[in-house]
């Protein structure tokens, strides 16, 4: 297993690194102490499939719990256990106008410039040991990650578009990026015959797709992603969420919902949601006192 020690000073950009690690399929730890990470590694060795890589946060606030880093590091060593140290540094001043900026006390003293030469001194055995030490005093966090993959080989998963569909009866959803609104185009639910299927069906396709403003919007939204999603990549936006919305969310925002993930599936990784299909159907049939 391949097993991350990220540490560092407190304000110089751990969080954000631990991000990029979570974001690029390591199983993430936040403030472990040293000791448990053995155990750690046993656990996640265990798992069903066992988990190939891991990247835990450790800090000066274990000294806290009188824990001593390197007796731990020989432990793993002894143990068989292959280890990496990635080490964050930063200037003092920096460190100080961060801390002062966010109003966040630091961890280790109520005076900031206090706590980071304690921090300094009680982390640099962890950082003499640290086999990757990155300077984030002049870095933006996009830099950061570049970093981080450039001297850790990492790769970034490929793009995931979450393509939903929704009824704007029940509201449109607070997770979707852009959202398009169907309802413009005529209502399948007003043809009998179309009323109780949905936009998986083919008549039900054959009548949204009939109208030239629905393709032509959808050739849009086509070249639209073509042209934005690379552009996301590169600002290390790696998820987006595209959601249709007509009034029931079963018919015409289904159909349009599965036309975009047909033409772009081979592209990218997509997702394809149907939120409100199903209740939507149980409604119409109560509505109407129907069965279909």
């Amino acid at each position: 297993m391949q097993l991350v020690i990220l540490s560092g000073m407190s304000g110089a950009g751990k969080t954000q690194a631990l991000k990029k690690f979570e974001d690029t399929g390591y199983f993430c730890v936040d403030n472990l102490p040293s000791e448990m990470c053995r155990g750690l590694v046993d656990l996640l060795s265990r798992a069903v499939p066992p988990v190939e890589k891991a990247a835990v946060g450790i800090d000066s606030r274990e000294t806290l719990l009188r824990l001593n880093p390197n007796k731990a590091l020989k432990e793993m060593e002894e143990a068989g256990i292959d280890y990496r140290i990635v080490f964050l540094d930063c200037r003092d001043e920096v460190l100080e106008r961060r801390y002062n900026e966010t109003r966040r006390r630091h961890p280790l003293s109520e005076d900031v410039r206090t706590g980071i030469k304690m921090e300094r001194e009680r982390l640099a055995s962890l950082k003499d040991r640290a086999s990757v030490i990155i300077d984030t005093t002049n870095l933006k966090p996009l830099e950061l990650g570049e970093i981080l993959e450039r001297e850790l080989g990492l790769s970034g998963p490929n793009f995931h578009l979450n393509i939903m569909s929704f009824g704007y009866k029940r509201g449109v959803p607070f997770e979707a990026d852009m959202v398009f609104d169907m309802r413009f185009s005529p209502n399948p639910f007003y043809d009998k015959e179309l009323r109780y299927l949905c936009g998986r069906d083919e008549p039900v396709r054959n009548y949204v797709m009939a109208d030239e403003a629905v393709t032509g919007l959808m050739d849009t939204i086509e070249n639209t992603l073509d042209t934005l999603i690379p552009r996301f990549i590169e600002q290390d936006k790696r998820r987006l969420v595209v959601a249709f919305g007509c009034t029931g969310g079963r018919h015409r925002s289904v159909c349009a919902a599965e036309e975009l993930n047909r033409r772009m599936k081979d592209r990218y990784f997509t997702n394809l949601t149907h939120r409100d299909l199903d209740t939507e159907g149980s409604d119409i049939k109560q509505r109407t006192g129907e069965r279909s």
